[in-house]
């Protein structure tokens, strides 16, 4: 497994086909990508991990963090997020966070992240926001 940094439009595919399969690829994409920061994780030259990072007032809001179906369970996803969490603490930012969906919320205690504030719901999903302080 290799991690790099990758551009925004390499995460679009992957983006689309994992979390939104049933909607068009302009759906998936944010309209702050080319401001941001994204990584993907390669198996044998296939992208199959990605994440993309926007970092506001010193705090990372990492989002659009995907692994292919047929990789999840591999450990992918967890090594790049290891990778970004990682990489936000050697930056020296004061924390970072992401909405996520609630049915991930114990995934993400692994790297410690912590619920904050109400769940909320958006386009028929449940998502809560999920932090992890660095101070």
């Amino acid at each position: 497994m290799v991690i790099k940094q990758i551009a925004a439009e390499q995460t679009w595919e992957l983006r689309q086909r994992v979390m939104w399969p049933d909607k068009s690829i302009d759906y998936v994409k944010l309209t702050d990508d080319l401001s941001g920061i994204h990584y993907g994780l390669y198996v044998e030259q296939e992208l199959v991990s990605v994440i993309s990072l926007f970092i506001n007032n010193n705090v990372i809001q990492f989002r659009k963090f995907a692994t292919s179906s047929e990789r999840q369970g591999e450990g992918c996803s967890t090594k790049l997020l290891n990778y970004v969490v990682s990489e936000a603490e050697k930056m020296g930012t004061k924390a970072i966070w992401c909405h996520a969906r609630t049915e991930k919320v114990p995934f993400y205690r692994r790297f410690g992240l912590y619920e904050e504030g109400e769940e909320f719901e958006r386009d028929g999903k449940r998502y809560v926001k999920m932090t992890r302080s660095f101070e």
